[in-house]
């Protein structure tokens, strides 16, 4: 090592619970004491003792002094697996009495040395296991739903929801493929699947909870004998395919899992309208004048919401519009939503948007009372802070219809056809007298003689379902698998 090199330490990734675990184990199968191998290497018996109990990070040099001396590799002392199920438990344990949770209890912190037996080790480990998962199911309310939607929203709109480390891997498969332009076809998925080294097998009894089920140890995906809920089989198997091409590992919470499932949509929609032609058709609509959702869902034969969600994801990075989308119940019900353009959403205290109603002037309610609602619907909505044009079609789903609505400042509907429309209306929302509070009229009618039976939204209502992931019985999904695993 030259004078002008800093000192070395291992890698930054290396966990060093692990490390001192492995040296130790190196230590006491050469028959080695630490007083014995402090001498070997020229240091104090302490430090490595720090070092063994993950107190202390050794540097590179010190780390390789010490491999020499216990006959083994650097490479082997820094693998990321406990040496043995011993180890792992004591590392386990130590971690768990780190945790903040642990430690503001004021228990005492049980060593795991050599004295303690590994039944008890064991005993130790499943009572932490088992209280961070009682306290991730108490967390899982719908509060934290709403505020795990708020922060991820606000991080997909801090990057104008475009993921440019997703866009380069999708566009890497899809050249690894062959796909360049037009619609993915079904054997386009195929080669992807397989590209990714996996393969596909339609069943009768996919558990109900799941769109799809993988078989890691086959590398097998099992998909339902047929579509149910409007829902794309192209979108499903590629974005199942996207939690693998991602590297996703279990959820460690609810924020993880939304975090994951809009990674994996945005990639499997990268794969189904890849990067470099779609950006080249809307700019060649832009130039003409001619900007539509419905344009860019048939080019690449995708639904309205799928080529409305690849939309946002590339108008501000590639056109410079500003823009928001919604999808929108036929209740009034906010499903989905995502702006950059400051319009503004209807939002509960925390800051979330789903789950509560729009303002029954937007355009994705006003499309719901349209004699023709299936046909695209387009308009201006004045609002206070100025006025926004929209297009919004309804699709229809298993659960309803649904109005995916895409929308922009006035200033940017130059580019867009239907801007000649002559539809407007006018919305002072959230103030209560635009659409909240009924007309005095009606109310000095029926104030006092209305009493409607509400349809509770329950999922609203209810604790997100437990699980690494939620709603899914993972007795169920083994079951399945080991059904399967033998044909």
């Amino acid at each position: 090592m030259s004078p002008a090199t800093p000192a070395q330490t291992p890698e930054p990734d290396v966990d060093l619970a692990t490390l001192g675990a492995r040296i130790r184990h190196a230590r006491q199968a050469g028959g080695l004491t630490l007083a014995a191998l402090a001498h070997q290497v020229d240091r104090a018996p302490s430090l490595l003792s720090q070092i063994e109990n993950g107190r202390r990070e050794p540097r590179l040099a010190l780390l390789g002094a010490i491999a020499r001396a216990l006959g083994v590799s650097v490479a082997d002392l820094m693998r990321p697996e406990p040496p043995s199920r011993r180890a792992a438990l004591e590392i386990a344990l130590t971690q768990a009495q780190a945790r903040s949770r642990y430690a503001g209890q004021g228990l005492p912190e049980v060593r795991p040395s050599a004295k303690l037996p590994t039944e008890a080790l064991e005993a130790l480990v499943g009572l932490h296991a088992e209280v961070d998962r009682l306290a991730s199911v108490r967390s899982a309310t719908p509060e934290e739903a709403r505020r795990a939607n708020a922060e991820l929203r606000q991080r997909m709109r801090s990057r104008n929801n475009y993921f440019a480390e997703i866009e380069r891997l999708a566009s890497q498969i899809s050249t690894a493929v062959g796909h360049g332009a037009g619609p993915l076809t079904e054997r386009g998925v195929n080669d992807v699947t397989a590209h990714l080294g996996f393969t596909l097998h339609r069943v009768a009894d996919l558990p109900r909870a799941t769109r799809s089920v993988t078989d890691l140890r086959h590398r097998r995906i099992y998909l339902p004998v047929a579509s149910n809920g409007g829902h794309d089989p192209r979108h499903i198997v590629l974005q199942t395919l996207g939690h693998f091409a991602l590297g996703h590992e279990d959820p460690r919470g609810y924020a993880d899992f939304l975090r994951q499932r809009v990674e994996a949509n945005y990639f499997a929609a990268a794969l189904l309208m890849p990067e470099k032609p779609a950006v080249q058709f809307l700019k060649g609509a832009k130039a003409a004048k001619a900007l539509a959702i419905d344009d860019l869902r048939d080019v690449f034969a995708v639904s309205y919401e799928t080529a409305a969600h690849r939309f946002t994801n590339l108008a501000t990075e590639h056109l410079d519009l500003p823009v928001h989308f919604m999808r929108v119940g036929e209740d009034g019900v906010i499903y989905k939503a995502y702006e950059n353009d400051d319009v503004t959403f209807p939002t509960d205290v925390s800051g979330a948007i789903e789950g509560q109603i729009v303002c029954r002037y937007w355009a994705s309610r006003a499309v719901f009372h349209n004699p023709d609602r299936y046909s695209t619907h387009y308009q201006y909505t004045d609002m206070g802070r100025g006025t926004y044009w929209c297009t919004t079609h309804v699709e229809r789903t298993g659960s309803g219809d649904f109005a995916i609505d895409v929308g922009v400042p006035f200033a940017h509907v130059k580019w867009f056809q239907g801007r000649e429309t002559p539809v407007r209306a006018t919305s002072s929302c959230p103030d209560p007298a635009c659409c909240r509070r009924p007309p005095a009229e009606l109310a000095a009618r029926w104030g006092e003689h209305a009493w409607p039976s509400a349809r509770a939204h329950s999922h609203l209502l209810a604790a997100i379902p437990p699980g690494t992931f939620p709603g899914v019985d993972d007795t169920e999904v083994y079951e399945f698998l080991d059904r399967h695993a033998t044909t």
